[in-house]
């Protein structure tokens, strides 16, 4: 008897360890079989849903599939029917910045707990669906830059805990409804067709939200007025950050001044011995092969990410990500980057780093190439004429410097030199 009760707790025990929601994984498997794709993601049938697959997040028990981002991924097609219907405790759905066509998918007005749709950045058309009141959680929608037509639906006035309403350039006809949605703080409806003025309970946003439809937009001076906070809050946050903010120009001055001469002791010593530093000048006409990932439909929003690296997001999740600073060096500075869907990763912005685009790339992938137990290893980088990005993984335990020197000392700057395709560490402290 005793060893019957020892196999029930031993059954339950490891049989909760290792549920899987059986119905969604394969709604899951249907779905991705179903639709083309040239991004791989690590989706089979005996893995884990909720441990291991790429943009899939369950429930705390483990037996719903409530969160579903794959931006990027580069699906091409229509959604297959039944298939994303299925996973009926959805509450995120993100497909963005793929190149799904078709109407739009039906079969997801049976997904009740849908609070977050994000299908911007696809080739959708047709018209939107005309009970939006179905997805009473909706909290955030997002289906701008697709061919949807059509008016807008009245019905989004019912949906009472939407924040924010993205619908701009798309072929939206006809006159904006006056939706009245108390809680709504973000609204774009820029760049369709849409025609009349604005209704009343929308003139408290800028007409920039309504811009390329023939609107009547309001006069500069009643255009986003809106209550707010008062400003002596923020001005008295100013008083106080003043004597701060001086120490720190004191300070930093110091540090910059530091820093430039160690840069230049390099660049000196390098030209010595007849290497030559990255260009000043940007390559022009040169390209690359096109990467999978992409933040966008235009070849400016490409975010390449190096073998290996699974997490499912976009250049657009990390625009749109929650940024805290980490640390300012001479060439850009690093920022804790908080996605949409937990994910933490450290975005290094480079400054002033005048290189071709073909140069660029091969000093990331040579970086990216560096393998070892002490490196934090690129995992994904971004080029642009006005913009270099550089992502790491996020590394809860604080600065190399601060495991160091712990309280001893203080740290002034923290700055990261690529110079030659070497990554150099300088951390500048003082007692």
């Amino acid at each position: 008897m005793k060893k019957l009760w020892v196999f029930i707790c031993l059954f339950l025990l490891f049989g909760s360890v290792i549920s899987d929601p059986i119905e969604d994984k394969q709604a899951l498997l249907d779905f991705f079989n179903g639709i083309p794709h040239f991004r791989y993601l690590n989706w089979n049938q005996s893995s884990l849903v909720c441990n291991n697959w790429t943009g899939v997040t369950c429930n705390s028990d483990k037996t719903r599939v409530i969160a579903l981002r794959l931006p990027g991924v580069g699906f091409n097609g229509s959604i297959p029917p039944n298939t994303l219907s299925r996973l009926t405790a959805l509450e995120i759905l993100s497909l963005r910045s793929n190149r799904i066509s078709g109407a739009f998918p039906i079969d997801l007005l049976s997904l009740k707990s849908l609070g977050y749709l994000y299908l911007q950045f696809n080739q959708f058309s047709g018209p939107l669906p005309l009970d939006f009141s179905v997805w009473r959680n909706l909290t955030v929608v997002n289906l701008s830059y697709n061919g949807f037509n059509g008016s807008i639906p009245s019905s989004i006035s019912n949906l009472t805990r939407l924040t924010s309403l993205e619908l701009a350039n798309n072929l939206l006809s006809g006159e904006i409804p006056d939706l009245g949605l108390p809680r709504l703080q973000e609204l774009s409806l820029a760049n369709n067709k849409l025609n009349g003025s604005i209704p009343k309970s929308l003139q408290k946003f800028p007409n920039s939200s309504f811009l390329g439809n023939d609107i009547v937009l309001l006069s500069p001076a009643t255009a986003g007025q809106s209550p707010g906070p008062s400003p002596s809050p923020k001005s008295k946050k100013g008083v106080k950050l003043r004597g701060a903010a001086l120490l720190g120009i004191i300070i930093g001055g110091s540090v910059v001044g530091l820093f430039a001469i160690v840069v230049l002791l390099l660049i000196c010593c390098s030209k010595r011995k007849g290497g030559s530093g990255p260009s000043g000048k940007a390559q022009k006409g040169e390209s690359s092969p096109d990467k999978p990932i992409q933040g966008g439909q235009d070849g400016n929003t490409k975010l390449v990410f190096f073998e290996g690296f699974n997490y499912a997001f976009d250049l657009e999740d990390l625009l749109r990500a929650s940024a805290e600073v980490l640390g300012k060096g001479t060439f850009g500075t690093a920022y804790k980057a908080v996605l949409e869907d937990a994910t933490t990763v450290v975005v290094k912005r480079l400054k002033e780093v005048g290189v071709g685009k073909r140069e660029f790339e091969q000093q990331m992938e040579i970086v990216g190439r560096v393998r070892h137990e002490n490196i934090a290893e690129l995992r994904a980088y971004y080029y642009s004429k006005d913009e270099k990005l550089m992502v790491y993984d996020y590394y809860s335990q604080g600065s190399v410097s601060a495991l160091l020197h712990a309280k001893s000392f203080i740290v002034v700057s923290y700055g990261r030199v690529i110079y030659g395709g070497i990554h150099m560490f300088l951390t500048l402290v003082i007692l």
